[in-house]
């Protein structure tokens, strides 16, 4: 956790009203303030008091004497607080791992009631996607989700690194390739088809490869990661996964200017085929090694949990979902060799 500033407290006291052996422990945690559990959590997922008051709404002085009342109750320093720093102890660690995800459930049952009551979705949306699939395909589609739904506003945040629901506050995020994170919900739009293309131009100058040990003599135009890493071109080569690093001259973290160097006749590269297939069916690009294309990646709609989902998150992902896969954003198929 971030360490920021924060007033010293004097030892505690331990707690006499601590339940004895065979006391019910529902009267007991009754009597401990729920606030205080809301404003330690608050501290813990900001890092500091002030930021804690201002997303609750109160003061850094409340906020403060909410967690000083509950550490009393408790009868356990739950943060280590000195003129420069605000950390959580290991009893503070301990009591985060278990509060929070009971005081999240809360949260979205009040949520979920609240949008009962209050009829239509509405309310605000923190929705994150990899830069190149927001840019073409998410953002065009949110003004037709605000027609429907005014009331609910959105973020949309692009970023290609992974998404931190928790830090980011983040309700749905779309992401690219393969999920192996089983501590979200995927839900796959659509197919990730991956194509190696060229310009027609390029094409002209120089025969696109018929086999993939030929692309090394080609110019590559390489795509870098977030993490700046080289983005590594793949295949399905009978039944296995082969992987190709290009030696390339060009590179960008940006699948957009990656796309328009191709266009601009400066090397071939793999793509995503949400990316390319109307330049193909306009015949501003050309395909190679179709038959090679991996079948494995998808692109996902991400988002924490199936239940108590706000009726504004719910609205976003049908919408999302619907208009996605009602656009033509496959061609692989019109690529493939017909069989005789």
């Amino acid at each position: 956790m971030p360490t920021l500033s924060a007033p010293a407290l004097p030892t505690l006291p331990s707690n006499p009203a601590a339940p004895s052996n065979g006391a019910d422990s529902l009267a007991y945690s009754f009597a401990t303030s729920y606030a205080g559990v809301v404003a330690f959590i608050a501290v813990a997922a900001e890092g500091n008091f002030a930021k804690a008051g201002d997303r609750l709404g109160i003061g850094r002085s409340a906020v403060s004497r909410s967690v000083q009342k509950l550490e009393d109750q408790l009868g356990t320093r739950l943060f280590v607080r000195t003129t420069r720093s605000t950390s959580l102890t290991p009893e503070g660690e301990r009591f985060y791992e278990n509060c929070h995800p009971g005081v999240e459930r809360i949260v979205q049952a009040l949520d979920a009631m609240r949008d009962l009551r209050a009829g239509p979705p509405s309310g605000h949306l923190r929705v994150c996607s990899t830069v190149g699939f927001g840019r073409k395909v998410v953002a065009p589609l949110l003004h037709g989700f605000r027609a429907r739904y005014p009331d609910i506003a959105v973020d949309l945040l692009l970023d290609d690194a992974p998404t931190d629901f928790t830090t980011d506050r983040i309700d749905v995020s779309f992401r690219n390739g393969r999920m192996e994170d089983s501590q979200v919900i995927a839900k796959q739009l659509i197919p990730m088809q991956m194509l190696v293309c060229a310009s027609p131009a390029y094409a002209a100058r120089r025969p696109l490869p018929r086999d993939i040990d030929e692309l090394a003599s080609h110019d590559c135009v390489n795509f870098r990661l977030a993490s700046g890493r080289v983005f590594e071109w793949e295949f399905k080569v009978g039944g296995h996964l082969r992987k190709f690093t290009p030696p390339g001259m060009l590179a960008f973290n940006d699948a957009d200017l990656v796309l328009q160097a191709v266009l601009d006749g400066h090397g071939i590269a793999q793509m995503a085929g949400y990316q390319v297939c109307e330049h193909l069916r306009a015949g501003r690009l050309v395909a190679c090694l179709p038959q090679y294309a991996p079948d494995d990646r998808g692109h996902y709609l991400c988002f924490l949990s199936r239940q108590h989902l706000p009726s504004r998150m719910r609205a976003f992902i049908d919408y999302m979902t619907e208009q996605i896969r009602a656009q033509d954003l496959q061609i692989l198929q019109s690529l493939l060799p017909r069989p005789a």
